[in-house]
């Protein structure tokens, strides 16, 4: 769903339509990016385009999509080392 402001400044929320779903596939958006345009899982955008859940081997990966774990955060490490060097500067 999108939010969108109405006519006298309040809040609306739109539903993804499957001519809005079509309309983005047949712009060259995978059912993914679709799904990302719209605000909604990309199974969601399979289910609104044709009507039937994404259940064969195919389609799995829009329903169950694999989580993103990173391993590695330099935003992390950098906080970390500039931490330990604030407790060295600290040690008699």
């Amino acid at each position: 769903m999108r939010l969108a402001l109405g006519p006298s400044g309040n809040q609306l929320f739109t539903m993804p339509t499957r001519d809005g779903v079509q309309q983005l596939l047949d712009d060259g958006h995978s059912y993914e990016s679709a799904g990302r345009e719209l605000g909604i899982a990309p199974g969601q955008a399979f289910l609104i385009a044709t009507g039937e859940p994404p259940e064969d081997d195919g389609e799995q990966h829009l329903v169950n999509p694999p989580a993103f774990n990173p391993l590695r955060d330099e935003t992390v490490l950098a906080w970390i080392r500039e931490r330990a060097a604030r407790g060295l500067r600290r040690s008699p």
